[in-house]
């Protein structure tokens, strides 16, 4: 069994996946490390298993593929039409990231609603003019429930809030929950949110759900929070959105373009916090992932269900 790690330079990490290698003498584990993209496209030919990098070019060089692990949480970007249509497993990220994503998206909806992204821009300590608000109390709806939106409602009850959820399977609802519905109830919870979380991957499905109708639907003094992926909301619709105060504000680490032009309105907008794609930014990251690979090698091993595995059924 040939494990391609392509990139990593960690060798404490390496040496875990090695030690693995050698407590399991009869799967006959080859581990093969690569520094180079000449090098990857090279060994990839009769690698059975890939870690931690994916794209088209290796996945059409490769003859023996059978499952890649990948670090990134959101799978849109490998969707390339000879892998869907494959038997190769994917494995990614996915309910490993939600910690790191949805810290940060307290930290984009608090900018907005305790008025320190306007005081940090201003710079005066004449006062303090800006509109500050309380998030005890409110209540967030999370659209996607799956990591990402698990740790947001978390958080959003440790504040105090009322939480209500959709999703596009059908989960269990954690005791802090008060609802979960499916996303034939989006209306009734735009329309009883305080802020919306939108924590859903991208899919055909997905893809521009949130348009002008969409927000039209939101409470005027709600706030937008996204840190999955950009594409779920149309660029036009959320502009428009913003200026015309049908939402109160937005706090995006990700957005329709990206990067984002510099002569796109979202920029100039005070009621609007942008960072760049970034929410996913941890120090363990990199562990957790490894240590979610080393189950994952282990589980394959024994015939096991893995985690985070694609489900090309339902495109996540």
């Amino acid at each position: 069994m040939k494990i391609l790690v392509e990139g990593v330079q960690n060798r404490d990490l390496v040496d875990r996946l090695q030690q693995f290698a050698r407590s399991h003498p009869e799967q006959k584990i080859e581990v093969t490390l690569t520094s180079s993209r000449e090098e990857s496209l090279r060994e990839i030919e009769d690698a059975e298993i890939l870690f931690p990098n994916f794209d088209r070019e290796l996945f059409l060089k490769s003859r023996k593929l059978q499952w890649v692990q990948t670090y990134s949480a959101g799978v849109d970007m490998f969707l390339f039409p000879e892998f869907v249509e494959s038997e190769v497993v994917l494995t990614s990220g996915k309910g490993f990231v939600g910690i790191p994503l949805a810290e940060h998206a307290f930290g984009l909806l608090l900018a907005l609603t305790r008025g320190i992204a306007p005081a940090v821009h201003h710079r005066k300590w004449d006062g303090y003019p800006y509109e500050s608000q309380e998030l005890y109390g409110k209540v967030m709806g999370v659209v996607g429930f799956g990591g990402t939106g698990r740790e947001a409602a978390v958080r959003a009850h440790a504040f105090g809030m009322g939480v209500l959820a959709i999703d596009i399977v059908e989960v269990p609802a954690p005791d802090f929950i008060e609802e979960i519905w499916g996303l034939d109830q989006l209306p009734r919870l735009l329309g009883e949110s305080d802020v919306v979380m939108i924590g859903l991957p991208l899919t055909e499905e997905t893809r521009g759900l949130f348009n002008r109708e969409v927000f039209r639907q939101m409470k005027r003094t709600a706030y937008l929070i996204n840190v999955t992926r950009g594409q779920i909301m149309d660029m036009d619709g959320l502009i428009e959105a913003l200026q015309e105060g049908w939402i109160a504000g937005a706090g995006l680490d990700v957005v329709p373009e990206e990067p984002l032009p510099p002569d796109n309105p979202l920029w100039g907008m005070e009621n609007v916090v942008i960072t760049p794609h970034c929410a996913g930014a941890s120090p363990v990251r990199l562990e957790r992932t490894w240590d979610q690979f080393l189950e994952n090698l282990s589980r394959w091993i024994n015939g096991e269900p893995m985690l985070g595995t694609f489900n090309r059924n339902q495109g996540f």
